[in-house]
């Protein structure tokens, strides 16, 4: 009984607590102090501000702090039914971590960890803008993609630099003396930087050079790069079905239904309620064409009666 009443109880405390937490007010209410938070990390930039203003601005950011755990504490309250669900979602682990870390003995004395983790509130503004949220998301799914890019480019930046160093070192050792010198020039012609200046100096050496050059531009510049635009526009395409996803989720829980599930085991559920209900309706459908009890006995006596087997 009394697991009941607690379940209850949490229950009643996430109906109320998510009220609070999805309505438009509190959405911007904490956008703001997000805002004014940013604002005060570029006050405090200023010297003579701060030693001015010193006990001001630290009871203003004791006030922001004491905000924003109220925050979470609401958010955390909205998933007290579902206390796992909270943790799902991973831009509620990134507030946590920001929020708790603060109240750490370590990240309050030493100020260039704090001045980091007050940094890292303003990213939490990317919550309540979904477009920004759909970027972030993009960024990170891109990041096995750019890695491999990353991999190939260097390996077209070695080769090159090499047969750059074996070719142009003695004429041209400004830009290809060694491997080094070799590879940072080839990386600023990725980027078109320069390209003219270069050409010009290695066709004075050779014509055969605009071969070397013309390869590395068409393949550094134009195929790495589209590459790169092609990876990072197919982890945008992907946050943006997550976020879909996400908002479809966040919008089933407030309507009273529980949220789906990877397993399938939603749709199991309702499906058997589907033919449980189907069972009822032909029950429902049948009762009225049974007869009453003992008006099978009445008949097979009147069978008898006239002298007819009883079937």
């Amino acid at each position: 009984m009394s697991e009941q009443v607690a379940a209850e109880l949490r229950r009643a405390i996430a109906v109320h607590s998510r009220r609070v937490v999805d309505s438009s007010a509190f959405a911007g209410t904490v956008f703001c102090v997000i805002v004014a938070n940013a604002a005060l990390l570029g006050v405090e930039t200023y010297s003579g501000v701060v030693q001015e203003w010193h006990g001001a601005l630290k009871a203003t950011e004791h006030l922001f702090l004491a905000a924003f755990t109220i925050e979470i504490l609401l958010r955390a309250a909205a998933h007290a039914d579902r206390p796992r669900d909270f943790f799902r979602d991973p831009w509620n682990v990134f507030d946590v971590l920001v929020v708790a870390l603060a109240f750490l003995p370590f990240a309050r004395e030493n100020a260039t960890v704090l001045r980091l983790l007050r940094l890292a509130r303003v990213l939490r503004a990317a919550r309540f803008l979904p477009q920004l949220r759909i970027v972030i998301v993009a960024v990170g799914k891109s990041l096995p993609g750019t890695l491999s890019f990353l991999l190939v480019g260097a390996l077209l930046l070695y080769v090159y630099a090499m047969v750059g160093w074996v070719f142009f070192s003695d004429d041209n050792p400004e830009h290809f003396g060694s491997l080094g010198r070799a590879a940072l020039t080839l990386f600023l012609l990725i980027t078109l930087d320069g390209l003219g200046d270069a050409v010009r100096a290695a066709l004075e050496i050779s014509r055969w050079t605009i071969v070397y050059f013309a390869s590395f531009v068409l393949l550094g510049s134009f195929l790495l790069v589209n590459l790169l635009i092609g990876v990072v526009i197919n982890s945008l395409e992907e946050a943006r079905e997550l976020e879909k996803e996400r908002e479809l989720e966040e919008s089933e829980v407030p309507s009273g239904r529980p949220p789906r599930t990877d397993d399938g085991t939603e749709s199991l559920r309702a499906q058997l309620d589907a033919a449980r209900r189907a069972l009822d309706g032909i029950e429902a459908n049948l009762a009225p064409s049974r007869q009453p009890c003992g008006c099978r006995g009445t008949a097979e006596g009147e069978l008898v009666g006239a002298g007819e087997p009883v079937p």
